[in-house]
């Protein structure tokens, strides 16, 4: 049975981070179609460093968060990744063992926003499946069918018109954009 909510996210958002966080923390997701969306293709694999602007647009981001979610652990990486590799491990996952997936998924944020790795080098992704109970060669291997969950996932984002991230939708038609304080979310889930 299909969750009431969807959750589109990317993992290089440190918003979508502290909504994943939040919404753990008030046990949520369980009730969330979490699909992973990349809010920006154009970024490098591997990551790359970002300093001038690039550098302090990061910074910048990384300083709201932690006004918005005061206690979040979160850290400044280097940079931001493509999240293309990550989303489609993440379906891959989903696909077969829900909670195996979204353990992956919280692993990878944290991967990101706590330790600063590459979450697009297929080496930091395996050591991600692995850390969760899974094996490179098990039901959560990247193959066709996976990548095809991640354009539709891609595709639907689009089709709400939504450009940003974190972005939830219920099934009725209600929208929830953004990291919200925990009031609003419970609103939404009431």
């Amino acid at each position: 049975m299909t969750p009431p909510y969807t959750l589109y996210s990317d993992f290089n958002c440190p918003f979508c981070y502290a909504m994943h966080e939040r919404m753990h923390e008030m046990n949520l997701l369980d009730r969330c179609d979490w699909r992973g969306v990349q809010h920006a293709p154009q970024l490098p694999r591997p990551m790359k460093p970002w300093q001038g602007s690039l550098g302090a647009e990061l910074r910048h981001e990384v300083t709201f968060v932690q006004r918005l979610a005061p206690g979040l652990p979160i850290a400044l990486p280097p940079g931001k990744p493509n999240t293309r590799p990550a989303i489609e491990q993440a379906a891959a996952l989903l696909r077969h063992d829900r909670s195996h997936g979204m353990a992956f998924v919280r692993d990878t944020y944290r991967a990101l926003w706590c330790e600063g790795r590459d979450i697009s080098d297929p080496a930091v992704l395996r050591q991600l499946v692995e850390q969760g109970g899974g094996s490179p060669e098990s039901a959560g291997t990247i193959n066709d069918e996976s990548r095809q969950v991640a354009q539709d996932w891609e595709a639907a984002w689009h089709a709400t018109g939504q450009a940003g991230v974190p972005f939830m939708i219920s099934s009725e038609g209600d929208r929830l954009v953004g990291c919200v304080p925990p009031e609003e979310i419970r609103r939404f889930f009431a």
